[in-house]
């Protein structure tokens, strides 16, 4: 237990709101109960913690990130886990030594609360940074049992842009294409969608060129943008 992993987690048993905590453990259908402490709340917990204890180095993070996640008796000190790693000043840190974390965190926390920030904020930007690594990874994530690595495949390049790896999409999204689960169907929507604010006659064809696309997919896909052909 580092000093700082230690004063979020009293730093969240004092901000601790019981009436809320069983609302949202039973909104995120969640077994690890919560403190009942929100997010603009976590917010400043973690800024103030970090003026009293500024973290010196990459280990240091590591350290308090792994003392907090994987120690973690409320859902809160998990959330607070991955705000730490996503401080600008920290963002340097986090390289590709990082990857193994960030899949334990998606396979561990298997939840959309957890597994939808670390792919669009973490497992994107350094797939954006390193993609001669990471591509061949993340292909063979969109065909892993785990259908978080799978969801993560999917919408890692949801904050890409013009940078969106196409292959990698296509890949992605014909991996799951008739897979029934809806965090599946519901990413698949989602990334298409928010490429079709890069190319949205893209999204277009790719969706008419895919008839095997769920419902839900092409609704998602093309809510902002009218219909294929």
């Amino acid at each position: 237990m580092t000093e700082l992993a230690q004063l979020l987690r009293d730093g969240l048993a004092a901000l601790a709101v019981p009436g809320d905590a069983p609302v949202m453990q039973a909104y995120m259908k969640s077994a690890m109960p919560f403190r009942g402490v929100k997010k603009p709340a976590r917010e400043k917990l973690v800024r103030e913690a970090l003026a009293a204890h500024p973290v010196p180095d990459a280990a240091a993070l590591a350290a308090t990130v792994d003392a907090l996640w994987d120690d973690a008796a409320y859902r809160e000190e998990r959330y607070l886990a991955i705000a730490l790693i996503g401080q600008r000043r920290h963002l340097p840190w986090i390289g590709l030594d990082w990857l193994p974390r960030l899949r334990h965190w998606i396979v561990d926390g298997a939840w959309w609360d957890y597994v939808d920030e670390l792919a669009s904020k973490h497992v994107g930007r350094l797939l954006r940074a390193h993609p001669a690594e990471l591509t061949p990874v993340v292909r063979g994530w969109a065909t892993d049992p785990d259908r978080w690595l799978r969801r993560t495949a999917v919408i890692c390049q949801l904050t890409a842009g013009a940078d969106t790896d196409l292959g990698l999409l296509t890949h992605a999204i014909e991996a799951n294409l008739t897979d029934p689960d809806f965090f599946l169907r519901k990413g698949i929507g989602w990334a298409l969608r928010q490429y079709a604010r890069t190319d949205p006659e893209w999204v277009r064809a790719f969706v008419a060129a895919h008839p095997g696309l769920s419902a839900l997919s092409k609704k998602e896909a093309l809510r902002r943008i009218g219909g294929a052909g």
